[in-house]
């Protein structure tokens, strides 16, 4: 065994963690093994509890997904009275992606009797909330609460968090409110949390009563506000946090991430005018107008039917030097698709793969085939779905059947629209718009008894369209 690492008894521990990066990477078996006899049998296996993690990570990569069986011998090697290792192991399998050994890894700590610190309960705690895992979550809450950890600010916001994700915004709000000592990072998970729910009104009034727990503003809070403002429509308010940032944000204009918020927040109050003057107050300058900051703009132009603009601005962020994302490329080529110019769409459309080495999603081939639909091209988006389908592709989805059953009432083709609302309904037998737009086609050829019946159907499944509604604000 000493023939094949001839090196490791003078080298480094840096050489070691190389190796076995090196190792992982090619996801070599039988070098894994061989290199772990060496580490045992020289004993440089207990000098660093990195060693472990590293080894167990790469063994993770090596075989079949969740080998618990390599996870245990590698316990018994370890101290099972010092939490050290321990730790290290559950935080490297947590930034790797192994979220579910981290979890078993914190369960074989807790049946040996080897202490849990907050390191490993906050690791754990991430791990659980990437996972969704929630019972595992409120298993670790009950331990938490049982050996007096509530106090800690770093466990508690790792709760927060794991529920806030979960969605679980009730258990959210009572470990908030619960929490002896709290920071600025507990009130912006749980403003997370709001957000992702939609649960506007309820993330303002968080924001509204940190002062009074002497809670300060940062970044992200400032940030969720103008998401909240955006959500409610309340551009008033909006206008205050823009007003509060400018007088308390130091060197505002280099938060990208911010600028973006405040952007989109006009931009979904109907003010482009606004949105434009904040991004053109950032000026250009390398690092200064990222992609994200260009996105944003394109979605407000966008989403407020300025679709021409949306190509000339497309066209600006190429000329400034800017590669567009692939978010950028579904507004744009959203907007060829509204402004009829179909070859244009169809050469971002390519120049996607070619020339930004981006993946199609199928959200831009839903773009295309709206494009290709709007056009007056069914044959085309057809040939496109139903080439997809042959090579097993998985990215149709139920939008570009939408798309094409919209198309097919537009321009009266009853049995092309039968036949894509069949296969929209085959991936979601409970979308009730695919339901309104059979039933609009069926209404353009006076076709009344299907229109029944299709109603019928939809009350057997319990389906209503949703009541569209729009927000305003009322000032003085």
């Amino acid at each position: 065994m000493s023939n094949f690492f001839p090196l490791y008894r003078t080298q480094s521990s840096d050489f070691i963690t190389r190796y076995i990066h090196r190792i992982s990477q090619t996801r070599n078996h039988t070098a894994l093994k061989m290199l772990h006899a060496h580490l045992l049998t020289s004993a440089l296996l207990f000098t660093s509890p990195h060693f472990h993690a590293k080894l167990i990570i790469s063994y993770a990569k090596c075989l079949p997904q969740h080998n618990l069986h390599t996870l245990t011998n590698f316990f018994k090697c370890m101290k099972p009275n010092s939490e050290l290792p321990f730790n290290v192991l559950i935080s490297d399998l947590c930034r790797n992606g192994f979220n579910f050994l981290a979890l078993k890894t914190l369960s074989f700590m807790h049946c040996s009797g080897v202490s849990i610190d907050t390191y490993a309960l906050c690791s754990s705690l991430t791990a659980a909330s990437s996972i969704q895992d929630v019972s595992f979550g409120r298993e670790i809450h009950a331990h938490v609460a049982k050996s007096g950890w509530c106090s800690s600010v770093f466990v508690g916001s790792a709760l927060i968090d794991l529920y806030a994700k979960s969605l679980l915004i009730g258990d959210a709000d009572r470990m908030f409110d619960e929490m002896p000592l709290r920071n600025t990072v507990c009130a912006n998970a749980l403003l997370s949390g709001y957000s992702d729910a939609k649960l506007w009104a309820e993330g303002v009034e968080l924001i509204r009563k940190m002062p009074a727990l002497s809670l300060e503003y940062d970044h992200f809070t400032l940030s969720a506000a103008l998401r909240a403002c955006a959500g409610l429509g309340a551009v008033e308010l909006g206008r205050q946090v823009h007003g509060y940032l400018i007088r308390s944000v130091y060197d505002a204009g280099s938060d990208v991430f911010l600028l973006s918020s405040l952007i989109e927040m006009y931009g979904k109050c109907g003010m482009v005018a606004k949105a434009w003057r904040v991004f053109n107050f950032v000026g250009k300058g390398e690092g200064k107008r990222d992609v994200v900051m260009w996105t944003s703009l394109l979605g407000v132009y966008g989403r407020n039917g300025y679709y021409k603009q949306v190509i000339e601005l497309f066209k600006d962020m190429l000329m400034e030097g800017i590669s567009p994302d692939g978010v950028a490329f579904v507004t744009v080529i959203s907007a060829c698709a509204h402004t009829g110019q179909l070859q244009l769409g169809v050469e971002y459309f390519e120049s996607m793969q070619l020339e930004f080495s981006l993946k199609p999603g199928p959200e831009h081939y839903s773009c295309l085939v709206d494009l290709l639909c709007r056009a007056g091209e069914l044959g085309k988006a057809w040939k496109l779905v139903d080439e997809m389908l042959n090579k097993g592709d998985t990215s149709c989805t139920v939008p570009m059947w939408g798309a094409l059953l919209n198309a097919c009432k537009d321009h009266g083709d009853l049995e092309l629209g039968r036949l894509a609302a069949q296969r929209a309904l085959e991936l979601n037998p409970h979308n009730d718009g695919i339901y309104v737009l059979l039933s609009n086609l069926y209404a353009r050829f006076g076709m009344w008894d299907e229109i029944n019946h299709l109603r019928e159907l939809m009350k057997e499944k319990g389906l209503r369209k949703d009541v569209a509604y729009s927000w305003i604000e009322v000032t003085d």
